[in-house]
This record gives C-alpha cells, structure tokens and sequence, in this order.
C-alpha cells in the first residue's frame, strides 16, 4: 500500500478528510511528545515522523482541493498551494530560533 493511500483509505472510512488529516496531525504529536519525554531512539522517532507525513500530506492535499460534494474545499492548485506556503513561512517564522552552543561544548568566558 501506497503511503499517501492510507491518507486515502482513512478519508473513505468515515473520518473524512479532516478526520483522517487530524488522525495523522495527532500521531505526529504524539512522535514529537516521545522525542520529548521517552528514551526511544531520536533516529527511530525521526523515521516514523518522517514517514507519517506523506499520508498528512496528501490527505490535506484533497483537503484542499477536493469538491465541496466530496467533502474538500474545492481550491484551486495554485490557491491550495498560496496556502500551504503561507503555512509553511508561518511555521518557520514563529519556531526560528538564534544560535546557540553544542550541549556537548563549554562555553570559554
């Protein structure tokens, strides 16, 4: 099975685009609240994220673009894409961060 097809395969059992964007929105999480506060492998956790966000990808994609008689919002290629950019430039802009040390280096004052 294809990975944007369980994106798909969620949307059509009930949850809808919504649901199913949501469902893999709320696993990320859940990868990012593990990274956080568990032990587990930052590479693994890194994979699994990774991986998860194909499906995301194409289920807000028909999201997006899907007629509204499908559940979609029924956007244009270049609108849904304008709005994914401004997202994406949103997202960079409120998690820049400055520079800062290596936790492994000291700092010589």
């Amino acid at each position: 099975m294809r990975l944007g097809a369980l994106g798909d395969f969620l949307a059509d059992s009930g949850l809808g685009y919504e649901g199913a964007a949501l469902a893999f929105a709320g696993l990320l999480a859940l990868i990012a609240a593990a990274y956080f506060h568990t032990r587990i492998s930052h590479t693994l956790l890194f994979w699994i994220a990774f991986i998860l966000t194909r499906p995301l990808g194409a289920t807000v994609g028909d999201m997006l673009t899907k007629p509204h008689a499908n559940d979609g919002l029924d956007l244009s290629r270049i609108t849904s894409s304008a709005v994914i950019a401004v997202f994406i430039i949103g997202c960079i802009a409120l998690t820049s961060q400055a520079a800062g040390s290596h936790p492994g280096t000291r700092e010589n004052h």
